[in-house]
């Protein structure tokens, strides 16, 4: 293997300025000023190693499959790192054509009222610290890891997924219209 080869198999994360990250077996701890989160790497095959404000990263092969999962690993320690310093926003639209519906959000769970007319109210999940902001006819979800806030906003929108209808004619459901990183007050 040359150099180019290893040099290629090795890459460096640089921590933000406010952003602690420690490390304990496969598992990695961040600390910052929005909050703390931890994120496994027991089924990423990649070798961590933490030195000062860096996150050193190294490939356990010579593939280019190995190669791909190092960059995944760097780009989500990048993310948990800059959400935990400026956070990740999406805001949502409710669309209805005749039966109004209303959004409301219980502890964990998230509460689709009168979708299409049903009396029972559609519930899915808030995935980890994600929090979820009915105001009228949208809906804002704010939070530190990226994972997390576009599973929220997905679980939702997959509950209000028309089934055997148009989707042309039936445009009723609660869509994404807005991804940006930073907090919405």
């Amino acid at each position: 293997m040359s150099i180019k080869q290893v040099e290629k198999l090795q890459d460096e994360v640089i921590i933000p300025e406010g952003v602690k990250v420690t490390k304990a077996k496969n598992m990695l701890k961040f600390e910052g000023p929005l909050g703390k989160t931890y994120k496994n790497f027991k089924s990423i095959p990649v070798e961590i190693a933490i030195n000062e404000n860096k996150v050193n990263l190294k490939a356990l092969g010579p593939r280019k499959r190995d190669y791909s999962v190092l960059h995944t690993a760097r780009s989500i320690i990048r993310n948990i790192c800059e959400g935990l310093t400026i956070g990740y926003t999406i805001k949502m639209k409710i669309v209805f054509a005749h039966f109004p519906i209303t959004v409301k959000v219980e502890g964990k769970k998230i509460l689709i009222d009168n979708f299409q007319g049903e009396r029972s109210s559609r519930v899915t999940h808030i995935v980890g610290n994600t929090k979820v902001v009915p105001k009228g006819e949208d809906i804002v979800i704010t939070g530190e890891v990226w994972n997390d806030v576009t599973q929220t906003a997905a679980n939702i929108e997959l509950s209000t997924k028309v089934k055997n209808k148009d989707h042309r004619v039936f445009l009723d459901g609660v869509y994404i219209y807005e991804k940006k990183k930073g907090l919405d007050k």
